[in-house]
């Protein structure tokens, strides 16, 4: 028998996919955000796909702001873009 997969909801393209194929933002209790690389971090988590087009989406959007109910520091959205880029040259 299968062990079921866990899926959750990219915040950019809004399609469900293994949350293991995405990267975790969380909003610690003290409402810092931050990556969990790990995705074991405490607190209010958001999904998105590790997809520059789906980051950009989430921007333009404004997906992480509702999702949390407070302003995204650039570091994270800078952050997100380089894990991203690390993602990406990891497929080629």
């Amino acid at each position: 028998m299968q062990k079921k997969i866990p899926m959750r909801q990219c915040t950019g393209c809004r399609e469900m996919k293994p949350k293991r194929e995405l990267i975790r933002v969380v909003k610690s209790p003290e409402g810092e955000i931050s990556i969990d690389f790990k995705g074991k971090k405490p607190g209010r988590g958001a999904y998105i796909c590790p997809d520059g087009e789906c980051l950009k989406r989430a921007i333009k959007s404004r997906a992480l702001e509702r999702i949390f109910s407070t302003q995204i520091p650039k570091e994270i959205y800078a952050d997100l873009e380089i894990q991203i880029g690390e993602a990406d040259e990891k497929l080629r």
